[in-house]
């Protein structure tokens, strides 16, 4: 059995199979609002009840990101952010926490730029479990998918609303660690999806695959948190808590001196939204 099969993604879904309850997965964006403050989110989250957490690489044209992650962006960008410094991160985070499984969420022109070789000896060095590279699709495994696999990175694929019964199985092809559903036909931050869809949708991918179904995009709330666990094996929030950054810095770019203690309790008040929902 290889690594990929092996490591802290299994290990996190089978501990928390035991526990009878769904994984709680928090995004941040990688040096938002600064490389300090990030850092300091990024290693508070386990802590504040994050059971894998996607980190998110800054990119020029976040297609699939709605407002809340674009601005988020901007400031990563604005603080310096790039490829280099988020797995610099990871290398940090690594420093305290050996245990949490750690996702890089973005798109494959930074990994390009990098070079697609190097990335992935580079993440799989630094810490990093799995990949969720948004605008690669099944039809180019060759390019970094097969390859991450080899290097014992997990290889996360999305399904949406719109993938019907035909495209499917190609896009769980190849697919490791967990399947991410996208709930609403739409990007980041925007409208939730109602329980009977999520627990519809989540029913129907569980018939292609014995993978675990994170579902996303759409939770703000604890509640909304709440009704998703009881359907899937994980919930996915983002846009809610990057809202909660931005909320907490000033007209003048600086972040309040309690932004990383405000964000904090905001996952903690979501993680509890998953775990008392079963």
């Amino acid at each position: 059995m290889n690594e990929v099969t092996t490591g802290r993604i299994e290990k996190k879904f089978k501990f928390l199979k035991k526990e009878g309850r769904a994984a709680f997965v928090p995004f941040i964006m990688a040096a938002d609002p600064t490389l300090d403050l990030s850092l300091d989110i990024l290693k508070g989250l386990p802590a504040a009840g994050a059971d894998i957490i996607e980190l998110g690489v800054l990119f020029s044209d976040p297609m699939a990101d709605g407002p809340s992650i674009q601005a988020a962006g901007l400031r990563a960008k604005s603080a310096g952010a790039n490829l280099r410094q988020t797995l610099s991160m990871v290398r940090e985070f690594r420093k305290v926490d050996d245990v949490t499984p750690i996702i890089l969420m973005g798109y494959y022109n930074p990994i390009y730029i990098y070079g697609n070789e190097k990335f992935l000896i580079d993440a799989k060095n630094s810490g990093v479990d799995g990949l969720i590279v948004v605008d690669l699709p099944p039809e180019e495994d060759k390019e970094l998918c097969l390859p991450a696999l080899k290097k014992g990175l997990h290889f996360i694929r999305l399904a949406t609303p719109t993938t019907d019964e035909n495209r499917i199985s190609t896009v769980l092809n190849n697919t490791s660690g967990f399947v991410y559903y996208v709930s609403i036909a739409g990007v980041t931050g925007s409208k939730s999806a109602s329980s009977e869809e999520v627990h519809s949708a989540v029913k129907n991918i569980k018939k292609y695959t014995e993978l675990p179904i994170a579902v996303g995009f759409g939770i703000k709330t604890p509640e909304q948190a709440a009704i998703v666990s009881r359907a899937a094996d994980a919930a996915v929030v983002g846009s809610a808590i990057v809202k909660v950054i931005e909320d907490n810095i000033d007209e003048t770019g600086t972040p309040s001196d309690n932004l990383v203690d405000t964000v904090l309790e905001f996952v903690s008040s979501l993680s509890k939204g998953v775990r008392e929902s079963r």
